[in-house]
């Protein structure tokens, strides 16, 4: 059948859709999520259908088409395409064999994978899969099989160097900006190590977040290589580059419900450091009230996993449980985090101690784990490396690299509206609720006003006195500081006693 393309002018985000109208439909036999090929001269897709009633939505004789599915068919509004059913992918039947409560195998969850990586799954069916994983579970062979398949399905940084380093942190704890101190060190030492991160989800900033204060944080695979052979490192947004694309669509999904199915965590964090040539890897978990893991069993269980998974992939791993029950640093929100980050690079006396500390010690541990420095003598190494401004250096390099210009901590501005938490009565701070916080520097604005956020004047085990600033809150305007304040009223996540 030939239908006139009519161009919708909306993006899906990334589901290939196509709309008929219902009596083109009937024709046809097709209901709501059924597939149709959609042909144009060499070019074809298969596509998800939307129905309509409206005729001024889609004329009988035309087909509505989104962004995506014009800009692969390489269409316009008037060119004709020809259209066919299709059966829906074989994956289908294998979501229903999990749903079931049944072992999957690396040839059908690769077929998921793969049909989820080339847009032939529509969100509802890729929750189905999502929902699947977090009810029955993954077991060991179906996590690695998993790991592999996101692998597979996607692009490879081939670096071509031994050791890489990488490292990476479960979540859940406000502010830890500590890759941007850490990645510097470690690369001022000699050591590669290309540091792809996430944006923000749910928190106020991810490193990438952060970063893009400082630099450009998009770059293709070829840029990447050109910036790691500059500087032996990188910080850069993984999505990006095509590196184990299907797990960001996954992500995307598990976000409504805060799903987060054990086997897709693992399997997402590993599939993207196989995927940079990861050879040495650093967990960091931390645990405590409010951070994403609440108990050091449940720590110990993912430690074990992540041990048993790495080995049959090849990665050299150190998994550490620290504490987690509070945020560390001083800034949350990108410019607030990116400055804490420059005064501890510059060696600044306003340089939040606790970001520094725990930076030396996870790029101690990375420096003996990559052979340049004994056992037990990392710490010291990086500690050297940091205040010899070897890695303020490197942080610069790196910076230049990716397009930026050299910047120092003051040079961050950051929002222009504040309010002052104060203390409501003397005492200790025994609390500072890390989701609360987070929810606190989000409705201000954070992420995407990167000058939006908390600053933290005191900490669990800090003395206050009644009226003493415990944190600010910046916002760019009125409006949204004004929000933040009515959340914080409810919210205000600290405790003193």
């Amino acid at each position: 059948m030939k239908l006139k393309v009519k161009d919708i002018d909306i993006a899906t985000g990334w589901p290939l859709v196509a709309v008929l109208n219902e009596l083109d439909a009937l024709k046809l036999d097709l209901h709501y999520e059924d597939r149709l090929k959609i042909k144009k001269g060499r070019k074809s897709v298969i596509a998800i259908i939307d129905i309509t009633e409206s005729k001024k939505v889609v004329p009988t004789g035309q087909i509505g088409l989104y962004e995506e599915v014009l800009t692969k068919l390489n269409a316009k509004s008037g060119n004709f395409v020809d259209v066919s059913l299709v059966e829906k992918p074989v994956s289908i039947q294998y979501i229903k064999r999990k749903l079931k409560g049944k072992k999957l195998g690396y040839k059908e969850i690769y077929k998921i994978i793969d049909d989820i990586n080339n847009n032939r799954l529509s969100e509802i069916e890729i929750t189905y899969f999502v929902s699947a994983c977090y009810t029955k579970g993954l077991d060991l062979d179906e996590t690695v099989s998993l790991t592999k398949a996101m692998i597979n399905t996607g692009g490879i940084l081939k670096l071509n160097k031994y050791p890489v380093m990488d490292m990476h942190c479960i979540g859940g704890v406000a502010g830890n900006r500590t890759t941007m101190v850490v990645v510097p060190i470690v690369a001022a030492a000699g050591l590669t190590i290309p540091k792809t991160s996430s944006r923000s989800i749910t928190s106020p900033s991810g490193t990438a977040d952060t970063m893009e204060v400082l630099c450009n944080v998009c770059f293709s695979i070829k840029e990447i290589k050109n910036i790691i052979k500059k500087t032996n490192a990188c910080l850069i947004w993984g999505g990006s580059v095509n590196l184990a694309p299907a797990d960001d669509k996954i992500i995307r999904i598990e976000h409504p419900l805060s799903l987060d199915p054990e086997g897709q965590l693992l399997a997402s964090i590993l599939a993207k450091k196989k995927s940079v040539s990861a050879t040495h890897l650093l967990i960091d978990i931390p645990v405590g009230k409010g951070a994403k893991i609440e108990s050091r069993k449940k720590a110990l269980y993912l430690k074990r996993l992540f041990e048993s998974i790495s080995k049959k992939l090849g990665i050299k791993i150190r998994v550490v449980i620290i504490d987690g029950s509070q945020p560390i640093g001083n800034g949350i929100g990108p410019e607030l985090e990116a400055r804490d980050v420059m005064w501890v690079l510059e060696n600044d006396l306003r340089q939040p101690l606790d970001l520094k500390e725990k930076s030396i010690k996870m790029a101690g541990l990375l420096l003996e784990m990559g052979g340049k420095a004994k056992k037990g003598a990392g710490t010291k190494k990086a500690l050297k490396i940091l205040n010899s401004g070897a890695a303020y250096r490197k942080m610069m390099q790196i910076i230049r690299a990716q397009c930026g210009k050299k910047i120092k901590a003051d040079d961050i501005k950051i929002g222009k509206f504040r309010y002052n938490f104060r203390a409501k009565k003397s005492g200790v701070v025994t609390h500072i609720d890390n989701d609360s916080i987070s929810k606190i520097a989000r409705a201000a604005g954070a992420p995407l006003d990167k000058g939006a956020g908390i600053y933290l004047h005191k900490h669990v085990k800090d003395s206050v006195k009644k009226g003493d600033k415990i944190f600010t809150v910046y916002a760019k305007n009125k409006q949204k500081l004004g929000y933040a304040v009515n959340v914080l009223r409810k919210i205000d996540g600290v405790v003193v006693k």
